[in-house]
């Protein structure tokens, strides 16, 4: 099968771009982004687009599968116009276009508290995506919920590395939807979720990524 992967530059993203280059039902991983990667591999097609200008009429939107784990911070994007941007409408106008191409199956790495309905706005960010994606009617379309995700960013992020020191401490006496999500283990539901897209909207908790 062929696979999309955008967002393969991020924490998250590396793990699954890793677990599906060993995967052997994956012929290939087409992994959109806009730089080239340093990973170089046979399965591997790295196109390098603009996301405010996505080419439209490539061969390789034809996936069987997508992935998606782009994301930003508020302080990275620098407006909420902006983070929306990159949180919300990339993800899904990839979804669209992959959809047009074929593809069956959407596997979303959204958030803990991801409500359109929300009064913070990174939650209602994310709960509109997944709303949104509902509306297209994939086949099989999977959020995982991650909380604090776990693992060695290439950029680190002060207060979430702070957070999860505190919380890994705590580990043991905190319940599982509160413990730190390794980002090899959310790496694993969504490549599973791909791999084995499976009719209907399903939802991976923080608890079930929990350490």
């Amino acid at each position: 099968m062929q696979v999309m992967l955008v967002g393969a530059t991020g924490l998250v993203g590396r793990h699954v771009l890793s677990q599906l280059l060993v995967e052997d039902t994956v012929e290939r991983v087409v992994a959109p982004t806009r730089r080239s990667l340093e990973t170089v591999h046979a399965k591997l097609l790295n196109p390098v687009v603009d996301f405010d200008a996505l080419p439209v009429d490539q061969d390789w939107w034809k996936a069987d599968s997508v992935i998606c784990t782009l994301g930003t911070t508020m302080k990275q994007a620098g407006s909420r116009e902006a983070f929306a941007r990159v949180d919300h409408d990339y993800p899904l106008a990839v979804a669209r276009l992959a959809l047009q191409g074929g593809a069956l199956s959407y596997a979303l790495n959204s958030a803990a508290g991801a409500d359109p309905d929300s009064r913070f706005f990174y939650n209602r960010v994310k709960g509109n995506l997944e709303r949104d994606l509902e509306a297209l009617g994939y086949v099989s379309l999977t959020l995982v919920r991650p909380g604090l995700i776990g693992g060695e960013r290439a950029g680190r992020r002060t207060g979430e590395h702070l957070a999860g020191i505190a919380l890994r401490a705590l580990g043991p006496v905190l319940p599982r939807r509160m413990r730190v999500n390794p980002a090899e283990r959310i790496a694993t539901a969504l490549v599973d979720a791909a791999l084995q897209a499976r009719p209907g909207r399903h939802v991976v908790a923080a608890e079930a990524l929990a350490d």
